[in-house]
């Protein structure tokens, strides 16, 4: 078996996310993939990614496996691709992995960004990638507000995920807050996010921002673990997979 590991750069406005689905799999990212990879080595191809994303999310430096039984070059996969993958999506490196490397179990820690546009009037070259807010937001209150999220905690309370089995508890090591041309972008770094984590901790913190939350509210929204009384969830179209960090 040979196993090549791929950087992937993605938009995906036009997706149902990374995760490929029964009854449309070519409107996902592994979907497309998958299709197209499995044409050229004339077998079935499966995709594994270090973690999925939701519709509507993006990614720039997405990482991922497959195995295969058949060799080809990376140069000749990579041409491949860029032959037939659709414009918004792009195989930015292409490596021969060793045999036993999982794109999902070997990760360690994920960094997303989510971006903020502050203009009175949105830019319109980046409404498809910022969620605008013009109303006032109050950083330095967002910042404190953000400090009670770091380290370990049980983020019950900032996913939607419905698996009562699995483990709501993670680590985030860092939020970072860093201005832009337009606006802002808060950098989230953790060892793994829950399905719509980053961007119920942005629609919390906006709150905070907004003046509708005070930031010691956060300890309390996380002992309670109820999804509940944690803010909004903020819209996809503004999140993105930094990069896989192995």
């Amino acid at each position: 078996m040979y196993n090549y590991k791929m950087s992937i750069a993605y938009d995906g406005t036009k997706y149902l996310g990374w995760q490929i689905q029964s009854n449309q799999p070519l409107k996902t990212i592994q979907g497309k993939l998958q299709h197209i990879l499995s044409i050229l080595f004339n077998e079935d191809i499966q995709v594994i990614a270090s973690g999925r994303t939701d519709a509507g999310v993006h990614a720039k430096k997405q990482v991922a496996n497959f195995h295969t039984t058949s060799y080809k070059s990376c140069d000749e996969i990579l041409n491949y691709l860029r032959q037939y993958l659709p414009c918004d999506i792009a195989v930015t490196e292409i490596k021969e992995a060793s045999e036993r490397f999982h794109a999902r179990y070997n990760c360690l820690t994920k960094r997303y960004g989510y971006y903020i546009d502050t203009q009175f009037m949105p830019d319109p070259f980046k409404v498809r990638y910022a969620y605008h807010i013009a109303d006032p937001l109050n950083m330095d209150k967002m910042k404190e507000a953000s400090t009670y999220l770091i380290g370990t905690h049980d983020f019950k309370s900032f996913t939607s995920m419905k698996n009562k089995k699995k483990s709501t508890i993670k680590c985030i090591h860092s939020i970072e807050f860093e201005p832009t041309s337009s606006g802002f972008v808060i950098y989230y770094h953790g060892n793994g996010f829950l399905q719509h984590m980053v961007r119920i901790l942005t629609g919390t913190l906006l709150e905070v921002g907004l003046g509708h939350l005070e930031p010691d509210a956060i300890p309390q929204i996380l002992e309670a673990r109820t999804r509940a009384i944690a803010g909004p969830t903020a819209p996809s179209h503004a999140l993105f997979l930094e990069e896989a960090i192995y």
